[in-house]
């Protein structure tokens, strides 16, 4: 475990909520649990809460991420918020022009505006778009979502939407709109956010290995090829879970953490990753070298590692998964924040 110097960046730390729980939950409750929880982030020195999106999420239900970072805003004091990610191929560009921002100003410009592809057919199907048809739509919906947001006027001729230099009179607190953060899993996503947005954000489900070969090899290459540098702000989500040492942690994570990765099989999402990168084998197999899991000494020196080797400056953290129950959750939020959030302080 390395220390720090002090004119070293410090790492930043946000906290991607849970939204999602099994169908016999409250929901009023479960507003109210993430409530206390992000005011309990804010006091221990969080710098960002974040949400996702899915829909149809069977078999769990699940918060909607615009009007759940809404209310949350009150409770954040001077953390950012962001959203990590809106599936934007999915989404009416102009709602989501609107809408985001909405959420600048209600924030006062402390938003991270950040888009994925999707990759669920159920998905895709609700909103009458073909596989092969999503990465156009992503790419279409976020030039007009940027050109509205940076005051320009935008066009648009497809079934899903039709503009004839439409202009956003709402404007966001950013200029020329809050950053752009793109979720990728694949070497062609990450491509692709190296070219459309102001940063990448490496996905939680890919080994330590997968994403260090991606950086190095896909993203920095992509980077040079269209003239930008290093964003300034790379994150990284990474599922983390914080007791007294390695077998308590995993003995206390599992049985929540292992499930919502079962699904997410079901669900078809490591077949989105590189070839190689999977969800197959049991828990012990998935954990190697894709979440960071333990003491804190553990859990720093696995920061560490993925920190020398990515070069992220944010961490996201996923603190719960559905089912989890809301002290055992608030208690690693604690553990976190007393005694990872200071070591990189």
């Amino acid at each position: 475990m390395r220390e720090y110097s002090s004119g070293e960046p410090r790492l930043q730390f946000a906290m991607l909520l849970c939204t999602q729980h099994p169908v016999d939950v409250s929901m009023a409750v479960a507003v109210r649990e993430k409530v206390e929880q992000v005011r309990l982030a804010r006091e221990l020195g969080f710098d960002m809460v974040v949400t996702g999106q899915h829909f149809l999420s069977s078999p769990f239900q699940e918060l909607q991420s615009v009007p759940m970072l809404a209310r949350l805003a009150a409770e954040a004091g001077e953390m950012k918020l962001g959203t990590s990610i809106l599936l934007l191929a999915l989404l009416n560009p102009v709602e989501v022009a609107e809408q985001i921002a909405t959420l600048d100003v209600i924030t006062e410009g402390r938003l991270r505006f950040g888009v994925g592809l999707g990759y669920r057919d159920v998905e895709l199907a609700a909103f009458g778009i073909s596989r092969k048809d999503r990465v156009t739509r992503l790419e279409q919906n976020l030039q007009v979502v940027t050109r509205l947001l940076a005051g320009t006027t935008a066009s648009l001729d497809t079934p899903h939407c039709r503009l004839d230099d439409a202009a956003l009179t709402l404007r966001p607190v950013q200029k020329p709109h809050p950053p752009i953060w793109m979720g990728a899993n694949s070497d062609a996503a990450v491509r692709r956010a190296a070219r459309l947005a102001d940063t990448w954000i490496l996905n939680p489900h890919a080994r330590l290995d997968t994403l260090t070969r991606q950086v190095e090899e896909v993203y920095r290459p992509a980077l040079a090829e269209v003239g930008k540098p290093m964003p300034e702000h790379l994150p990284l989500r990474r599922e983390v879970y914080v007791a007294e040492d390695r077998i308590s942690a995993i003995r206390e994570a599992a049985p929540w953490l292992f499930p919502k990765y079962q699904v997410y099989a079901d669900w078809g999402q490591d077949k989105a990753l590189p070839t190689g990168d999977d969800f197959d084998g049991d828990f012990d197999e998935l954990i190697k070298d894709r979440f960071i899991l333990g003491s804190p000494e553990d859990c720093i020196a696995e920061i560490d590692r993925c920190r020398d080797r990515l070069g992220m400056t944010e961490l996201i953290v996923r603190v719960q998964w559905p089912g989890m129950p809301q002290k055992q959750a608030m208690k690693n939020i604690e553990r976190i924040g007393t005694t990872l959030i200071p070591h990189y302080r």
